[in-house]
């Protein structure tokens, strides 16, 4: 009877209490200031690649449709997350509703699942333009990139849906203070008032599982790619080099969160804030700088898109 009474207490807690990244107040308003400025860019930064893409048709290949699906999804992983955290920085408490706090959590590993199907389709593309040249427009026609945006985007949803459902259904009736800036699921289970071990290894056969699988899967992409570019020619292979390194290092930066909080138990370390910035903030922000800095191609195109601008205001 008792263990029936406490289920049923499910909804006593009705908001959430999150930490935030910094106690002091006068940090506070440093970090309100540069991750106002980090938000800015990326928004700026991401929007203008995939206008750019849109409007210059040389960009209409492949590649560059991965690409400004990728800074679409930046710009909503971005956005679940850092609006929040900048309007808590002037408040004394920082508060969440449940509600708000599960629809955080759904939209944060919608993107973040999306995404990181999207740079394991992004490696496959590289792989077969590099690797197999002749059959490259054969292979990835629009039918098949259309039919892999969508295929992304579905396992992205059933991954979040499978998340978010699993923690609703949990019983919370205290503690309510989350040690974060935002929701999520392992920060979230961690307050249940009910043992959480089976959902704890389900959530490391689930996201952790995707983390590593889809991560040894790009690694092993890059190492077929950069094998096969010993066989090229040096203007070829500085060009082919130069984007694969782009995407590895977003990769890496990526995924690195994804393997660190998602494949080992819930408990909380001190590195666990700082390795969520670099997740839902300064990662949305690296790509855009590091595909145009990059990207002969892309910083062309922004040239000309610029030039166009310029030449329209002076008429």
């Amino acid at each position: 009877m008792e263990e029936a009474g406490l289920l049923n207490q499910t909804n006593l807690v009705t908001y959430f209490q999150l930490r935030g990244l910094f106690v002091n107040q006068k940090v506070q308003v440093a970090v309100f200031a540069m991750f106002l400025v980090f938000y800015a860019l990326t928004l700026i930064g991401n929007i203008l690649i995939v206008i750019t893409i849109i409007y210059d048709h040389r960009l209409h290949t492949p590649m560059y449709f991965f690409l400004s699906n990728l800074s679409f999804i930046d710009v909503c992983h971005s956005t679940v997350t850092v609006p929040k955290m900048l309007i808590d920085t002037w408040s004394e408490k920082k508060l969440i509703s449940f509600d708000a706090c599960v629809t955080q959590m759904f939209f944060l590993h919608l993107f973040a699942c999306t995404e990181i199907f999207l740079l394991t389709v992004m490696a496959y593309d590289r792989y077969v333009a590099i690797c197999k040249p002749l059959q490259y427009m054969t292979v990835m026609n629009w039918k098949v990139c259309v039919g892999l945006a969508v295929a992304l985007w579905v396992g992205g949803m059933i991954h979040s849906i499978s998340l978010t459902s699993l923690t609703i259904k949990l019983p919370y009736c205290g503690p309510d203070e989350i040690d974060n800036f935002f929701c999520d699921v392992p920060q979230v289970i961690k307050l249940a008032c009910t043992d959480t071990h089976i959902i704890e290894i389900l959530i490391i056969s689930n996201s952790g599982l995707i983390s590593v699988v889809c991560f040894v899967v790009l690694v092993v992409s890059y190492a077929v790619i950069l094998v096969s570019l010993r066989q090229q020619i040096s203007e070829g292979r500085r060009k082919a080099l130069s984007t694969c390194a782009a995407h590895l290092t977003v990769v890496t930066l990526f995924l690195g969160h994804c393997i660190f909080i998602y494949s080992r138990p819930s408990t909380s370390l001190p590195e666990d804030k700082v390795v969520s910035v670099f997740f839902t903030a300064v990662t949305p922000l690296l790509n855009p700088i590091i595909y145009t800095l990059r990207n002969e191609d892309m910083k062309n195109a922004l040239n000309k898109l610029m030039g166009r601008k310029e030449g329209k205001e002076k008429k």
